[in-house]
């Protein structure tokens, strides 16, 4: 069947400058929300507007993108004012726009109750050009006359419903009234009650109103489930994941296009077969790939979204979201290459500790239950193997017709061990399946007992750590039996622990994303001194 082709808009199209463009690419932003879209040119126009959109839909790139473009470099002073009903939200709002203002070189602050007011004094002196912060800190400011808003060209008003229902409106008048009146003036709320149309029709200028709001995820037969591990150790996750599941095709998401080659790089170096799509290939490039996709070719097609988009493809059994999506819709998206025609499918997201918050409001927006799974130990996917190999051995005695290799059998057997033979075979039968074990090292001599190899743990006795804590998190980790752990010596700040050396290497790999008794530990090798 033929590829779909729809032409979207790019943020490009919407006026924005290449300081913008750039930015925005670096972030992982392929192509405008609903949001953005409508959102941007009218903030680029000068025109005031009242967005109803919930957190989730993009509506911080909506503004930011317009306040770093209208950024003046020869105008001293604070030129954007964003207020936000919370601390946590101003520090996300000022880490996205500092991104954004990335090769514009804007300064940006937050400011909010619970930090030392006399650093953010300090860095007010400094000079800052936008500034993030919850009402209250802004106008203790204010009265100090440590932050004079002369200067603003425009002041948002995000998720000023909370802002309302918390006490806050006395605040933002006084606030506004403290900005120019040639002020530009955007208000972003989940809802619309009359005290925020008052709000607007006082304190804005003929506002635009603009609607969004994320879909709603209403697909019964996909499991969704996620990983939390380290940003570092997500490819190793996924190749856990990729030799556990019966993953027959599957289309893996990544933010970014840089992403998508690297992972493509790292996959196919350890034997995958996986293949790459995205928005910098050309349509021969993009054709060559999904027609080896869809002749089963490539187990794995590694995307960004937007490449993925408009694409007719069948009978796709598990969809892995590499990094979290940066809202609700493109999950929606993303998962539901999956499941399709009334079929089972399978969603399976990796989350560092970062990108939980965001796990957690896809969920809250969506409505839907992602559940949380143990990562597969190393000795899980060995078993899995074995287990595989076992499998395929009995299928092939039940299909018969096996007269000519047991006159060969026969044969090997007046000269050699029945065991070995079948080992041989085994190894033979497995063909070129990826190693279930983890790459050999060379730990040199680590002043470990004969056989044994002397890891380092950078917790000790002032994290209360007990030898049980040390051979529970790795047995668990690793799935060896912890009668097998040697001497572990505990002292302050670390820990010595012996493990036999045919798996040391499995336990260095396993523990990079282990936690013992909640702090997450760092193990290597120990240096004989």
């Amino acid at each position: 069947m033929a590829e779909e082709t729809e032409t979207k808009m790019t943020f490009a199209d919407l006026g924005l400058e290449e300081k913008v463009l750039k930015a925005l690419d670096d972030m992982g932003f392929e192509e405008p929300s609903p949001i953005q879209e409508q959102t941007i040119p009218m903030l680029l126009n000068g025109k005031d507007v009242i967005g109803q959109a919930q957190t989730g839909t993009g509506k911080t790139a909506a503004f930011g993108a317009p306040i770093v473009q209208r950024w003046d470099p020869k105008v001293r002073g604070i030129q954007a004012l964003v207020l936000a009903p919370t601390r946590e939200l101003a520090i996300q709002v000022a880490e996205e726009l500092s991104k954004i203002g990335k090769y514009a070189r804007i300064k940006t602050i937050a400011i909010y109750g619970g930090q030392s007011i006399d650093r953010q004094i300090r860095s007010l002196r400094f000079g800052v050009d936008v500034v993030i912060g919850t009402p209250g800190r802004i106008m203790d400011h204010m009265r100090r006359g440590t932050l004079n808003l002369s200067e603003v060209r425009m002041v948002v008003l995000d998720e000023a419903d909370e802002m309302l229902d918390m006490g806050f409106v006395d605040d933002i008048e006084f606030i506004l009234k403290e900005t120019p009146a040639t002020r530009q003036t955007l208000l972003f709320s989940a809802t619309m009650p009359d005290e925020i149309k008052r709000l607007g029709s006082r304190y804005m200028k003929e506002p635009h109103h603009i609607a969004a709001s994320p879909q709603q995820l209403t697909v019964p037969q996909i499991e969704q489930f996620f990983y939390e591990v380290r940003p570092a150790f997500k490819t190793d996750a996924l190749c856990r994941v990729l030799d556990m599941e019966n993953v027959e095709r599957a289309i893996c998401f990544c933010r970014t296009k840089k992403g998508v080659d690297e992972l493509v790089e790292a996959l196919q170096t350890r034997g995958y077969l996986a293949e790459g799509i995205h928005g910098d290939m050309n349509q021969a490039q993009r054709n060559r790939v999904m027609s080896k996709f869809k002749e089963g070719n490539v187990e794995l097609l590694v995307a960004t979204d937007v490449a993925a988009r408009g694409l007719d493809i069948q009978d796709v059994t598990h969809v892995f979201n590499f990094d979290v999506p940066q809202d609700p819709e493109s999950y929606v998206h993303r998962i539901g290459r999956t499941g399709r025609a009334g079929r089972a499918g399978t969603a399976v997201t990796f989350t560092s500790a970062r990108e939980f918050g965001q796990l957690r409001l896809i969920e809250r927006v969506t409505k839907t239950r992602i559940q949380r799974k143990p990562l597969p130990s190393v000795m899980d996917v060995a078993e899995k193997q074995r287990e595989q190999l076992k499998e395929r051995l009995v299928k092939v005695m039940d299909d018969g017709q096996l007269a000519f290799y047991k006159e060969v059998a026969d044969e090997l057997l007046d000269e050699y061990d029945a065991e070995i033979l079948l080992a041989a075979a085994l190894k033979m039968l497995s063909g070129e399946a990826k190693a279930p074990t983890a790459p050999s090292v060379d730990f040199g001599d680590t002043g470990a007992e004969a056989g044994m190899v002397r890891l380092f743990l950078n917790v000790g006795r002032q994290q209360l750590i007990q030898p049980a804590d040390v051979v529970r998190s790795i047995a668990s980790q690793t799935g060896i039996p912890g009668n097998v752990i040697g001497l572990i010596n505990i002292y302050d700040r670390f820990t010595f622990v012996e493990v036999p050396k045919d798996v040391a290497a499995q336990v260095v790999q396993a523990m990079q994303d282990a936690t013992i008794k909640g702090r997450s530990v760092n193990i290597e090798p120990a240096k004989r001194r």
